[in-house]
């Protein structure tokens, strides 16, 4: 499973951060996952390599404008490049109707069917061939959500010794069998998928967390999951002058729930746009690691623009860039 970040600043854009959108995929680029959509979403793409064409599906947390209002642009991009796949798009009602709302005050349209699902719905589950997608309620100043992505139909081991032991030649059938598929035989023997295969691995699951004051809120999703990715607007000592209101988390804040958890990757991102990211920055990006790492014995990673990473069969996550932000 590869994610790419898009944007990470929080609120407004930084001449180095772009605001909220991450690109999700279970395998290379397609088809792929769009988590929130952050004014200029399609511009960023344009430099990460994912293709429209391929988007499967776009998640929105939460309803403000540095989450959606990349939306209207992207989609009639789409559009005008030919698209014409469906679309489901997952998002709070309001959503739609400001997509709704664009595209008729803007004399624009679609050539595909946008497919709206509530995120708000009670008994929310979206799902493909790649991915299995449940959801958290958070805490912020409107409603929100976290979007848990769980890998779906895992590669199966056939049991070749004990399908010859037990005089079933090899064919066709195996495949099936490896496929997940249960097969009938001539004689009308019943051959079960799970009695002939087995599973090797653990299904590779990752949290998208949206705007969140309370971490906590996430134990039971974090439970068993490989990589959570959750703001980190301030450091404590700047969350504590700013106040309860904005309703964000510190790094030290979401740290000590991390290790609490005992989650083995912690990926923070959404960054106020106060914290600079060059040499002579004052405050510092790194203020908010530095933070973080007080609290959390994990593998600890830091979000920027266009980083890309690597969540492995074995469970490890590797970061796939190594050149600094631009």
């Amino acid at each position: 499973m590869e994610f790419t970040f898009l944007g990470t600043s929080a609120g407004t854009p930084t001449r180095s951060r772009n605001v909220s959108a991450l690109a999700l995929s279970h395998s290379g680029h397609r088809p792929w996952y769009l988590v929130d959509c952050g004014e200029g979403t399609q511009h960023q793409l344009l430099r990460a390599h994912y293709s429209v064409m391929q988007l499967r599906a776009i998640f929105i947390t939460h309803v403000h404008g540095d989450h959606t209002f990349g939306l209207p642009g992207l989609l009639t991009s789409a559009s005008m490049l030919g698209r014409t796949e469906p679309l489901d798009v997952i998002a709070p009602v309001q959503t739609q109707n400001l997509i709704h709302a664009t595209l008729e005050n803007s004399d624009s349209s679609l050539n595909y069917t946008l497919n709206f699902i509530d995120s708000e719905a009670p008994d929310f589950v979206w799902r493909d061939e790649h991915v299995g997608v449940t959801n958290v309620a958070l805490s912020h100043r409107v409603p929100c959500r976290a979007y848990v992505f769980t890998e779906q139909n895992v590669e199966r081991q056939l049991l070749q010794d004990k399908l010859n032991e037990e005089g079933i030649a090899p064919g066709p059938g195996w495949g099936e069998l490896q496929k997940g598929n249960d097969v009938m035989l001539e004689d009308g023997c019943l051959l079960r998928s799970d009695d002939y295969t087995r599973i090797p691995r653990v299904a590779r699951r990752l949290v998208v967390a949206g705007d969140n004051d309370d971490p906590t809120l996430l134990s039971e999703a974090c439970n068993g999951s490989h990589v959570l990715i959750h703001e980190a607007t301030y450091t404590q000592e700047v969350a504590d002058r700013v106040g309860p209101w904005p309703q964000h988390s510190s790094a030290g804040q979401v740290a000590r729930f991390a290790q609490q958890a005992r989650l083995p990757n912690l990926v923070l991102t959404h960054f106020s746009s106060r914290y600079q990211s060059g040499p002579d920055g004052t405050p510092h990006i790194n203020q908010l690691a530095a933070e973080a790492l007080q609290h959390y014995r994990g593998r600890l990673f830091l979000a920027r623009d266009f980083a890309s990473y690597r969540l492995q069969k074995d469970l490890s996550l590797n970061c796939l860039t190594t050149e600094p932000g631009n």
